[in-house]
Order: structure tokens, then sequence, then C-alpha cells
């Protein structure tokens, strides 16, 4: 047989204009960062590329991070888009150690959108702030016409004090770390896929939505040595591994029965099709710990109810940098890959 003629049907990457997946967590999301965003900003701050850049302003470390927040429907099974708007940011700067203190809000808003909506958005989100302990300093409000949003979009910027002694980045992932998971996955994006196509369960799922700064606190509390910390957001679990492997030039293996996956998730992706270490979180964390700390780490996340169900689920190797792998309950192995874009958009 003659293979000459034969392609692969590979998704090209190759692209003129964008498209849903940049904005997915994945590969392509990167990819624009990489050539477009990085070479166009530059700086040694946003080289890390971290959740949020650590500064030195006259002697204080800061952490500094933002995000926009377009999910659809608005208000969904355990939070709504002002949660989303308080907590993403929140603990995007808690991935870094540091204390959230403040943040800016803006908002953009359709022509024609219910002034009732809004207020409820507002109210959410100064609920969610408050319980986060953080206080809104500053904002925005922009409109466009009928026709040209989508409802409410939000974004939310936020800084915060790093202590002193801690060092938490992606690169400082090492060989013999132990990786947790601070609790189930999967549920914030079946949760909103659930009320944005009326599927139901017959238990319910509701989103994990939550400030991490008090179980980022409690786990500094047991030592400063805490290498990596990220909340796996766009992409899940599987993107987060993949990026910290990345950026360190290691390679993490997982044990696939050791992830914790609700009985609700695990039904709601096999009807579905979707992977559940793929679907967006926006309550958990993922820690890499040096093995010496892992117990004590692990032990003061259970006795938060955050981290109530924290599991150990992998470890750092020096086989195959930059790749992530799970061995399966049947013996096998399997790579997690980056993946491509987002299997569910607009969930946060």
């Amino acid at each position: 047989m003659d293979f000459s003629g034969w392609t692969c049907p590979a998704p090209l990457r190759g692209r003129e204009r964008i498209v849903m997946g940049h904005g997915g967590g994945g590969a392509l999301s990167a990819e624009l960062v990489e050539h477009v965003f990085a070479p166009a900003f530059g700086g040694r701050a946003l080289s890390t590329l971290a959740d949020s850049a650590a500064l030195e302003v006259d002697g204080a470390r800061l952490a500094f991070s933002t995000d926009s927040f377009v999910v659809r429907p608005l208000f969904f099974p355990g939070g709504s888009i002002g949660d989303l708007a308080v907590n993403g940011t929140v603990n995007d700067l808690a991935m870094s150690g540091a204390r959230p203190a403040y943040l800016s809000c803006g908002f953009l808003l359709e022509e024609g959108v219910e002034l009732e909506l809004v207020a409820r958005i507002a109210e959410a989100l100064g609920a969610a702030a408050r319980t986060a302990e953080v206080e809104v300093a500053t904002g925005d409000t922009k409109v466009v016409e009928a026709g040209r949003g989508d409802g409410v979009y939000v974004n939310t910027a936020g800084i915060g004090v790093i202590p002193h002694g801690v060092d938490i980045r992606p690169q400082r992932a090492a060989p013999g770390d132990v990786v947790i998971v601070s609790g189930a996955i999967g549920l914030h994006g079946v949760a909103v896929l659930s009320r944005r196509e009326g599927l139901e369960f017959e238990v319910g799922v509701e989103s994990d939505c939550a400030a991490l700064g008090g179980l980022v606190a409690d786990m500094l509390a047991v030592t400063r040595d805490l290498h990596v910390l990220r909340d796996p957001t766009r992409g899940g679990v599987a993107a987060a591994l993949n990026e910290i492997a990345a950026a360190a030039s290691v390679g993490v293996v997982l044990q696939e029965r050791a992830v914790p996956v609700p009985e609700q998730v695990a039904a709601a992706c096999s009807m579905l099709g979707l992977d559940p270490m793929y679907v967006a979180n926006e309550g958990k964390l993922l820690a890499f710990v040096p093995r010496t700390e892992a117990d004590a780490v692990l032990a003061a996340m259970r006795a938060h109810p955050l981290g109530a169900e924290a599991a150990v689920i992998g470890e750092c190797v020096t086989e195959h940098p930059g790749m992530v792998v799970a061995r399966t309950g049947l013996g096998g192995t399997r790579v997690v890959d980056l993946p491509l874009g987002e299997q569910l958009p607009r969930i946060c």
C-alpha cells in the first residue's frame, strides 16, 4: 500500500484568527502568550508566567494578578460570576503564598441588561470579597451597545503581600516532590455545564468556587518551603500539571486511582465524553511539596474545611522532563497531555 499521500488528521495550530481555544488555558493559549503577548510586553516580572507576578516595591514583596470572567450562565449551582470574580483573582494571589489584600473591579455591561441582575451580581461579589477578607478598593464601568456584548463581563485585579521567606513558583518543582490535590476535582465545570445545558443528575453538582487564602496560610504555618502551588482552573488538573512540568523541566507521575473524582462528576463526564482531568475547578489547589514536609502539610490541609479531602496523587521525577504520565488501575501508563483548547468554553 502506498502511504505517500496520507495526511495526519490532527488539527492545525497555525491560525490567522482567534478561536475559542485561545482562551481555554491549553496549548493554544500558551502559544498566544508565547508568540504574541510576551514578546510585545517583555519584562522580567512577566517571565515566570505564574498565576500572579511577584514584585518588590520599597522592600515589600507584593503579588499582583488580574483576571477576566465571561462565564455563561451568570448564576450557576454553587456560585455566580460575582463569586468567580473575587475567588479567581484571590486564589491566583494565594498561589504565590500571598495574603490577598485589595481588588479592583471592572464591569462591562451590555445596553439593555436588567439593572436588578447587575445588582445581584454586585451583591454576590461584595459578599465573596468579605468572605475572602479582601477590600474592593477601586473600579470602572463601561457599557457597550445592545448586540455588542453578552450581558455582563467582569474583570478584577488584585494585590497581596508575600511573607518573607516564601518563594513559590512553577520553576521550583523538583524531583522527589510529592504532588497533593486539596480535594475532589471537576465540580465547577460540571456544575456550570449542567445549568447551561439543562442537564439533571441524580445527585446535584455544585461548583467548588471558594477563596483558598486561608488554606494556603495554614499550609505555610507548617512550612514556608512549599515549592509550587497552582489552582487548576481552565484546562483542569492536566493543564496545570503540564505547565508546571514544562516550567521546571521535571517529569510528573500520577496515580490515576488516587485522583479524587466524585461519582457524579465521573458519571457526567462519561455521558458527555469528557475527561475529569481536563475539567475546570474554582476552589481546589495543587501543591508540590518536599517529601520530608508532605505528611505535615497534608495533615494541615485536611484540618481545614477546604482541604478535608486532600490527597497525594503523584510525585516529581527526573524521567521524561516536561511530561505528565498517569499510572492506570490496570497497571498501564498513559500520557496526560496539555489540552489543545478547552473542553468546556465560557466556564469562568
